[in-house]
């Protein structure tokens, strides 16, 4: 499905744990590729692989069918009622579940594993991560919002609503005019009547994009959610 490889940061030391980050429309992997580069300079994650996967190039309806990297085709913006996507989102969530049973059957327990992404990849991080059918190590969703809202607590349920009890973080700036903060607000709302364990953190002023503060959050999330193992007594399932 992906138009190129995805990029890979390996651990430095004994892998424990993956990351898996899903970019946005029009970007590629190597445009979140500074979140592992921020973390190695300082030493962070150093038992975490990262892997930042790219989309294919697909039409864009709503851009005049310009072609693009996409997770899914958008349709019409987020709205209830209005059409969606269906098949290119399933798609996609099937193409990150598969990336995680890649890294299970490489010996990392699911548990150990965190998906999550921005924008177009936040919102497909949200379903994939939910969705999956084993409890997950955490989710995050960047300046996103909840696919197909009258599909998705089903499509949940029919993998087993293993993540029910799972991390999810989410952030949103307040100025965002291309993923509209309401639709971040009202997704983290809609998820958390569903029961799931959602922190969902306010940026002022900030658009559409990741800030600093923001990334730290993240980080904190991630030292939480993925905690050292170290020389590997800790676990013997790894």
């Amino acid at each position: 499905m992906p138009s190129a490889a995805a990029l890979v940061v390996p651990a430095l030391k004994r892998h424990t744990a993956t990351v898996i980050v899903a970019h946005g429309l029009g970007d590629s992997g190597a445009g979140w590729l500074f979140l592992a580069e921020n973390w190695r300079r300082r030493n962070k994650f150093e038992e975490v692989k990262f892997v930042f996967p790219n989309a294919p190039n697909i039409p864009i309806t709503l851009n005049g069918g310009m072609r693009m990297p996409g997770w899914y085709d958008l349709v019409s913006y987020p709205a209830p009622n209005q059409p969606e996507d269906e098949t290119g989102i399933i798609r996609s969530r099937d193409f990150f579940q598969s990336l995680i049973d890649d890294e299970v059957t490489a010996g990392i327990p699911a548990s150990r594993i965190i998906i999550g992404g921005f924008s177009q990849g936040g919102a497909i991080a949200l379903l994939s991560g939910l969705s999956y059918p084993e409890r997950l190590g955490g989710i995050f969703a960047l300046s996103c919002y909840v696919l197909m809202p009258g599909k998705f607590k089903s499509l949940v349920d029919a993998k087993g609503d293993a993540n029910k009890e799972t991390q999810v973080f989410m952030a949103h700036g307040d100025q965002d005019q291309v993923v509209k903060y309401e639709w971040g607000t009202t997704s983290s709302k809609l998820l958390k009547d569903w029961g799931y364990k959602v922190d969902f953190r306010t940026y002022p002023n900030l658009a559409h994009s990741a800030d600093m503060d923001e990334i730290d959050h993240l980080e904190g999330f991630l030292n939480t959610a993925l905690p050292k193992l170290g020389d590997g007594k800790e676990d013997n399932n790894l």
